[in-house]
């Protein structure tokens, strides 16, 4: 069951598809996906992408609203990087035939909107369903490239170390994958690997994530001896669909953007009262205030309305939303929508370089997943496509410039000392206490207090699992549930490390601002979990 290749991308959002692309033209490449192609994150991405296109805008005007709203945390050197490549990434995405809105009368051809956050219009967009005109642009030509195989149904259960097969000192060289339909664990030798595996959403009970969103990339890189930095800023989106028949549908920051007004049940705005950019405020703000106004009124949900505006202009710039919330009887050009924030992004992850490479020799992480520097302590809305594909670009060229070598031989995955499950209940129970966990005590709002409730519950979640894991065979549920703990885990350590608040990270115990912003660093121990 070994299959080689020259690259080995794991997950399929616009990060893997986009590098997919650019390697294929002279590599072989391998794209492994938890489900079918288009489940990711970027796909479900409504806003759209930021990037200077016009000329009334400028690159310092787009770094400074960057610097902004990550709350002094912002590497400079890595925001300059990405906002002086995303006009290129743009126009790589137009020549790929991306449908992005247009507009007669700009000069550029597109519609530009503008959200919080923003000074000026430079979000790019297709309608309300950017990721999903970008994503469906991508999977069609990634589908139709004869240098790229596609595995869907497959997860990857942890990277091959060159430590740990014989080969000291060779870094990465692949992935045992498991082939979900088959339950077979096939063995992916690759030179670069490269992990785009999306966020980590899926560690907290509401989440605007798509379900394969369970902090794999960010669990695997940790065990095989990446840091991995600022996992206490997680986004919590402010307007999340409250609707018992809604699951993690997200009403766009564009709405906003564009002139919704949030408030509360007897229709007063709450905003002005927060923040003197109020509706335009950046998320975490926009966030906290509803946490605030819900808990101080014990209220279940605010409302965003932005009705008074026409009907056909409503329905033509927010189709998805329109038809979504129309299918759950309410009228968005009639009436308010109901929302509440919810787990939306995970500013930290796996630490990275300007050529996206980790610690480990071979391997490369982009999206999500990485730690780049870009989003500081909060992303700027609609920067994080943009990430995906300047780092995407940037990865791929480090790997093409490098001189091409033959995959490795690996050895085959032992399950000589593992039985067949005989208690899944376990899997699932420890998958609702952990993400309740994370939900009641590493939220929007925290105290140290909670804080080491959550991390006590969590390593006696991670002993059970991982005896679980040492004496079964492996299951794609066993797998994501590994990677979910590790990844909490690492989120409060990184919190308790945190001695003040800034940006998403908000303490009822350190409300100030330390007079320093530094990054929260953590490294892993040498001795690594072995199988």
């Amino acid at each position: 069951m070994l299959k080689q290749y020259d690259v080995l991308i794991l997950g399929s959002g616009a990060a893997g598809q986009s590098m997919a692309l650019r390697l294929a033209e002279c590599l072989k490449v391998a794209l492994v996906t938890k489900r079918e192609l288009s489940d990711s994150a970027s796909n479900w991405a409504q806003g759209g992408i930021a990037a200077v296109l016009d000329t009334t805008d400028s690159v310092e005007a787009h770094i400074q609203d960057t610097f902004t709203a990550g709350a002094g945390l912002c590497d400079p050197v890595a925001t300059r990087f990405v906002v002086e490549n995303g006009k290129r990434a743009i126009e790589w995405l137009i020549d790929r035939g991306v449908p992005f809105t247009r507009e007669a009368d700009s000069q550029l051809g597109y519609h530009l909107t503008r959200e919080g956050g923003h000074s000026h219009r430079r979000i790019i967009h297709a309608a309300d369903a950017t990721g999903a005109a970008v994503q469906t642009t991508l999977s069609a030509q990634v589908r139709a490239h004869p240098n790229i195989d596609i595995y869907e149904h497959h997860i990857a259960i942890d990277l091959v170390l060159g430590d740990k097969v014989g080969q000291a000192g060779a870094g990465c060289l692949g992935a045992y994958v498991l082939d979900i339909k088959t339950d077979k664990v096939v063995t992916f030798a690759a030179r670069n690997t490269v992990l785009a595996t999306g966020g980590t959403g899926k560690v907290y009970l509401y989440t605007t994530n798509p379900d394969v969103a369970t902090g794999d990339g960010v669990a695997m890189a940790w065990r095989a001896g990446c840091r991995v930095a600022n996992m206490e800023f997680i986004q919590f989106h402010p307007t999340c669909l409250y609707h018992p028949q809604a699951k993690s549908f997200l009403i766009s920051e564009a709405v906003r953007g564009e002139g919704g007004l949030l408030k509360l049940p007897d229709g007063t705005r709450f905003m002005p009262e927060h923040d003197p950019r109020e509706e335009l405020a950046p998320r975490d703000i926009v966030a906290r205030a509803i946490d605030f106004e819900m808990k101080k009124r014990g209220i279940d949900c605010v409302y965003l309305d932005i009705s008074h505006k026409p009907a056909d202009w409503l329905r033509s710039h927010f189709p998805n939303i329109h038809a979504r919330c129309l299918e759950l009887g309410i009228d968005i050009t009639k009436e308010p929508i109901p929302v509440v924030p919810a787990a939306h992004y995970s500013c930290g992850g796996i630490v990275t370089d300007l050529a996206a490479r980790t610690d480990v020799p071979g391997l490369y992480s982009v999206g999500e997943s990485a730690f780049t520097g870009l989003h500081g302590a909060n992303r700027l809305a609609s920067n994080s496509l943009l990430e995906c594909l300047v780092f995407g670009e940037a990865a791929a060229q480090d790997i093409l410039a490098k001189p091409r070598q033959s995959p490795p031989a690996l050895p085959d995955w032992d399950e000589s000392r593992v039985t067949d499950a005989d208690e899944e209940v376990v899997i699932s129970h420890n998958w609702a206490e952990l993400r309740r966990a994370m939900w009641d005590y590493v939220g929007i709002v925290r105290t140290t207090k909670r804080l080491k409730r959550a991390q006590h519950r969590i390593r006696l979640l991670a002993r059970e699992i991982h005896e679980f894991y040492s004496n079964f065979r492996v299951s794609n549920d066993l797998i994501e549930l590994r990677n979910l703990v590790v990844t909490a885990d690492l989120i409060v350590a990184c919190a308790l490390k945190r001695k003040e608040s800034r940006g998403l990270h908000h303490s009822r115990d350190f409300p100030d601002l330390l007079p320093r912003a530094r990054e929260t660093i953590l490294r892993p121990r040498r001795k690594r979990e072995r199988r």
